[in-house]
């Protein structure tokens, strides 16, 4: 039903792992940690100011990917894994559930508030993603498949139209977890 997985699963694809959102959510994440690690290890200012650089991108994009995933998995698990390649519980939350928990625990407990409004959010969380919206189709182009069977499922002006929507929800998920902070430690409170 999924001839393209052969290739995907042998790592030809153009694009690799990197075709799929949760791979470059994950990578983030990793990147996030790494430098928060590190900053830890050497009281690197520096590096704790690229760590929540990161985490800017990184945090509201795996509480994207975990909401967008529980959506589609509650609707049709199919719609982004094909039924023979799906996961166990574990490996299922291990996966698309954890980096945003964690994440979302490291900046709420751990990090100083972010320093950026709703609109550069906004800006942001659009331009990413359009980025990987032009990464998906470039794929495409080249794979002649696509990395979620829904993209499969959608005209093109829906796929932009999901596309629109996710890019508002990242920022909304960014502009939430800054009005949590601000409950949590103080809206003018700055960690160092």
């Amino acid at each position: 039903m999924y001839p393209h997985l052969d290739c995907c699963f042998r790592n030809e694809a153009y694009g690799w792992h990197f075709q799929y959102l949760t791979v470059i959510g994950l990578a983030l994440a990793t990147i996030a940690f790494l430098l928060g690690s590190l900053a830890d290890v050497t009281s690197s200012y520096r590096l704790a100011r690229y760590k929540n650089a990161v985490s800017i991108v990184a945090t509201p994009l795996e509480v994207i990917i975990s909401a967008l995933y529980g959506g589609l998995v509650s609707v049709d698990k199919e719609l982004v894994i094909p039924k023979e390649f799906q996961l166990g519980l574990l490996p299922d939350i291990s996966l698309h559930a954890v980096p945003a928990i964690l994440l979302t625990i490291d900046f709420l407990l751990l990090s100083p508030p972010w320093a950026i409004s709703f609109r550069q959010s906004l800006a942001l969380s659009t331009a990413l993603a359009f980025t990987y919206w032009f990464w998906v189709e470039t794929c495409y182009r080249h794979n002649g498949w696509y990395p979620y069977p829904i993209f499969q499922e959608l005209t093109t002006p829906w796929r932009i139209a999901l596309f629109a929507f996710s890019g508002v929800l990242m920022a909304g998920s960014a502009a939430s977890l800054k009005l949590i902070y601000g409950a949590l430690n103080g809206f003018d409170r700055k960690r160092s």
